[in-house]
């Protein structure tokens, strides 16, 4: 890994952190942080699967060090980076990788916060009670991402970044 793609991706950690400080809107019961979601988004189409994952990793726990976030951010974070990089790395389309984003963190994260809430947090939440705010949050991030994906795969910036 050089250091320049190092770099991009501290920048898009703080990105990550500061925005989700700053942005975010009431969604159900949680808060939805489409900061986070959008730089998945850009993450998995400039610099993969495995970069957009650590920066989402790195992201949740600063969130958590910091009292901005809470543990669910692991698992929302880092399965709809993940699956937005692969959508990417397979399709090379950037509307794809905001479907992985969205169907990783709103679906199948949104899921898997059940058990993982019960474990480490000790609630008692039902199987769907995760899935509209994480759906609204990834949905919103990601369309955000997009256009911020196609304009700057519209510049010279990406080149010099992979």
């Amino acid at each position: 890994m050089t250091t320049k793609k190092m770099v991009v991706m501290a920048m898009f950690v703080a990105i990550g952190v500061a925005g989700s400080a700053f942005v975010y809107f009431p969604a159900g019961i949680a808060r939805a942080y489409p900061i986070q979601h959008a730089v998945n988004v850009i993450a998995a189409v400039l610099l993969g699967p495995g970069p957009a994952v650590l920066i989402a990793f790195m992201t949740g726990v600063i969130r958590i060090l910091t009292g901005t976030g809470s543990l669910l951010a692991f698992p929302g974070g880092m399965i709809g980076a993940c699956l937005a990089g692969i959508m990417y790395a397979k399709f090379g389309k950037i509307w794809l990788a905001a479907l992985g984003e969205v169907v990783g963190t709103g679906l199948i994260a949104s899921l898997v916060a059940v058990p993982y809430a019960q474990l480490f947090l000790g609630t008692e939440f039902g199987a769907l009670f995760f899935v509209p705010p994480f759906f609204i949050s990834s949905l919103s991030g990601a369309v955000l991402g997009v256009v911020l994906a196609t304009r700057l795969m519209k510049t010279q910036t990406p080149k010099a970044w992979q």
